[in-house]
């Protein structure tokens, strides 16, 4: 059974950053893409960042290019968002999900989803 379990999100001022950590088990990744989306209050989950598990491409919402970085450590099956000089308008639930290749990494049709970490920035 698979498990995408997210930890790390929290409340943090406008500027700060954060770390958020997706632990993923149950199979074997290596023909599959991570990524992480987000869902603000009132607002349809988009995407926010994506990684090869197999390689080092990476794939990013140009609404955090240049801010967020998205990274994986493969012995521990553990994939991560970097986000730094978050703003409010980043404040959501952030899920983890992963999709067997091929895939069209930004769109939401993903196999396996995580339960979500809030994340809340302050002005």
């Amino acid at each position: 059974q698979v498990q995408l379990v997210e930890s790390g999100g929290g409340l943090v001022q406008a500027g700060g950053s954060l770390r958020l950590s997706c632990a993923a088990s149950g199979r074997t990744f290596n023909n599959y893409v991570m990524g992480w989306f987000r869902q603000a209050p009132g607002k349809e989950r988009e995407f926010v960042a994506a990684i090869m598990w197999s390689s080092d491409l990476t794939y990013y919402a140009d609404s955090v290019k240049g801010r967020f970085t998205i990274s994986r450590d493969n012995a521990k099956s553990t994939v991560y968002l970097q986000m730094n000089s978050l703003k409010p308008e980043d404040t959501a639930v952030y899920y983890c999900a992963a999709v067997r290749l091929p895939a069209v990494v930004v769109s939401t049709e993903y196999t396996y989803w995580g339960q979500g970490t809030h994340v809340t920035v302050s002005s």
